[in-house]
């Protein structure tokens, strides 16, 4: 019951509050264990076997902290006082949530197009992608910002709230860990090709289930929004294995489908252009509004997913 109510209350105080800048979080020192283990561990001049046991070496440590100090933590604290656990748990369960945070950030990118400052639009993208942006026309630019909202629909929201569901704040830190270390270390590239190969891998994992269910709830969401719920549906079976990620186009699909419009296509990394089918088929040029729209989607497919999951808790 504690844990039912307090998934509910995080997910409402993000909703209003976000992440604020100047509270501190733990993603973020997630991040700084992250760079001090691999400091440790990493060495470029092992075979690349010893890469990849010293990268599921720091997998293993990172999952198994992160999500036994909220565990020791929650048991001290329901210990002291069920209110005091209560508490704690509720403001875990909302650090852990990031729809907020989602929208604001990509809506910065949509004010700045829709005041034709592309250079504001290119500097506020470029926070929330991985790709090089400074060759970003302002279509590219949208583009990004659209398929970052609908790829974090999945990472950023309904993943963490999925494993809170079944395990509480301490499941839903255990993935906010795995999410990071993927995010820092798993690219293929000469640097961690070998050492990142196992934050990867247990990204795909743990997000396979997750990233179907958005894409189910975002199709849903398109229905309720008066967007293209059929188009949603038909892209996401045709295109959603259209990246190298068996994860990643499930709900970029569903959002192209939904909102009739192309995203994917080749993308610049590191200097080096990156080679992507396109995924949806383009009926229109993507604008600005369209980030809008995909908010709108993430939004709804949050809510569905809280007020169901929290349902079949309260039955079960």
């Amino acid at each position: 019951m504690y844990t039912s109510i307090s998934i509910f209350a995080g997910f409402i105080l993000d909703l209003l509050f976000g992440d604020p800048y100047w509270m501190p979080h733990p993603v973020r020192a997630m991040g700084k264990g992250i760079q001090v283990l691999e400091k440790k561990l990493r060495r470029p001049e092992s075979s690349p076997e010893a890469q990849m046991r010293a990268g599921a070496l720091l997998v293993g440590i990172m999952v198994f902290c992160c999500a036994l100090l909220p565990a020791l933590l929650l048991l001290a604290a329901y210990w002291l006082h069920p209110a005091v656990g209560l508490v704690l748990e509720t403001f875990m369960c909302y650090q852990i949530m990031a729809t907020k945070c989602l929208k604001a950030e990509s809506m910065k990118v949509c004010r700045a197009l829709r005041e034709g400052d592309v250079e504001k639009a290119r500097e506020a993208v470029s926070m929330i992608v991985g790709r090089d942006t400074a060759v970003l026309s302002a279509e590219g630019i949208t583009k990004a910002a659209v398929e970052t909202v609908a790829e974090n629909t999945s990472d950023g929201s309904i993943a963490p709230l999925l494993y809170m569901l079944l395990g509480g704040p301490v499941a839903g830190f255990a993935y906010k860990a795995v999410n990071t270390m993927d995010s820092m270390l798993g690219y293929k590239n000469e640097k961690y090709l070998y050492f990142g190969r196992a934050a990867a891998r247990l990204d795909d994992v743990v997000n396979m289930i997750p990233s179907r269910l958005a894409a189910l709830l975002m199709i849903a969401a398109a229905w309720l929004c008066g967007l293209d719920g059929k188009g949603a549906f038909c892209i996401w079976r045709r295109d959603r294995f259209q990246h190298a990620s068996p994860n990643s186009a499930q709900t970029e699909a569903a959002c192209a489908g939904a909102l009739g419009v192309a995203l994917a296509g080749d993308a610049v990394y590191f200097g080096k252009v990156v080679k992507k089918p396109f995924i949806g088929d383009g009926d229109r040029p993507v604008e600005p509004e369209d980030i809008v729209r995909a908010n709108r989607l993430l939004y709804v497919s949050a809510a569905a997913l809280c007020a169901g999951g929290l349902l079949l808790r309260w039955i079960l």
